[in-house]
């Protein structure tokens, strides 16, 4: 049986060497999108690094780390912030426009009410309308 011929060390060291292969593909995609990410470099210098983590990749890498290490975390926590600001303006903006007109109308009432413009009887006649006679009172 092949089976009987692996050995348990040629099993963690090839679970090892995978570990650290997928790891490495990992940091590689994360240096690449990061250098797509920033504005502030040119063309040529992203073209610079694209060849040196090709040519050198484990140098490469290590040398983007230390290099750009800290400026990567800034963008990653810029596009984060930037992301929740869009997402928190999507839902108030969703929640505006499709609340209940009912609910618009009561509370207008309300308001006209409070200031008087018009009595508690005209009050709940109208919010019996709006509501379509259910919840009488207030």
């Amino acid at each position: 049986m092949i089976l009987a011929d692996v050995h348990l060390s040629d099993l963690i060291l090839t679970t090892l060497w995978l570990f650290f292969l997928f790891m490495f593909i990992w940091v590689f995609i994360v240096i690449v999108s990061d250098l797509f990410r920033d504005h502030s470099l040119s063309g040529w210098a992203k073209a610079i690094w694209i060849v040196a983590l090709i040519l050198f990749p484990l140098i490469g890498s290590l040398v983007y780390l230390i290099a750009r290490g800290p400026s990567m975390a800034e963008r990653s926590a810029r596009e984060q912030e930037q992301a929740r600001a869009q997402f928190d303006s999507y839902v108030r903006e969703a929640a505006g426009s499709t609340g209940s007109p009912a609910v618009d109308d009561l509370s207008r009432l309300a308001a006209l009410r409070d200031n008087g413009t018009i009595t508690e009887a005209e009050f709940e006649s109208m919010k019996s309308r709006v509501t379509g006679g259910a919840g009488a009172s207030a």
